[in-house]
């Protein structure tokens, strides 16, 4: 269960950050990144095994190479070759929810507008003034959805603005088909998240090669 969660949500992932798709590796994958100054690319693991976790980690010459993995910090860190360290502070959540429709209101003195750029929906709330106050997005991958990128500024928060977009990303997801939600929450999201229904499934360990 875990294993199949972790392939849709790096699936998702590169399509929601058009990025190249995956490449499969014999560990799990592998994700070019391009838009992040502290990352130059991931290695996703479906699964925390000492010897795909050694693998992996020996493969990677390149500085800024990360990797993620189902697993606890304290758990993966032995297995880890010098140069590598395991980033505690970015240790996140991988959750999952069954999508429901519902009849989200966008809350008052807010307007919404939501695009739709290949497969990626993109909801945005704006205040009076034309401000951005919350936005996230969402990639369908057939029956599944990989929520992503939900944000609210910190002038805007505790109004309801990440539980409005997250009703509307997944009105917008059941239309297109897709039944089953997924995300990569940091310990913030999950708090959001929890309140919505979505369940955790496991700690999803970062890893990052700083030799």
């Amino acid at each position: 269960m875990v294993a199949d969660l972790v392939r849709t949500w790096v699936a998702g992932w590169a399509v929601s950050r058009r990025t190249p798709p995956p490449v499969e590796k014999p560990w799990g994958f592998y994700i070019e990144v391009a838009d992040n100054p502290a990352e130059v690319g991931r290695h996703v693991l479906p699964e925390a095994d000492e010897s795909l976790v050694r693998s992996a980690a020996a493969s990677v010459t390149v500085p800024r190479t990360w990797m993620k993995m189902p697993g606890e910090p304290e758990e993966i860190e032995p297995w880890l070759s010098p140069g590598w360290i395991a980033a505690r502070e970015e240790t996140g959540h991988l959750m999952a929810v069954d999508l429901v429709a519902t009849d989200p209101v966008v809350p008052e003195g807010y307007t919404m507008t939501v695009e739709t750029i290949g497969a990626v929906i993109h909801v945005r709330v704006w205040d009076a003034a034309g401000g951005q106050a919350a936005a996230g997005q969402l990639a369908v991958l057939g029956d599944a959805a990989v929520v992503d990128r939900v944000v609210t500024a910190e002038t805007h928060r505790r109004r309801g603005l990440g539980h409005f977009v997250m009703d509307t990303l997944a009105n917008h997801a059941t239309a297109q088909g897709a039944a089953l939600g997924v995300l990569g929450a940091t310990d913030a999201g999950r708090a959001l998240y929890e309140t919505l229904g979505w369940k955790k499934h496991a700690t999803l360990a970062e890893c990052i090669y700083r030799p």
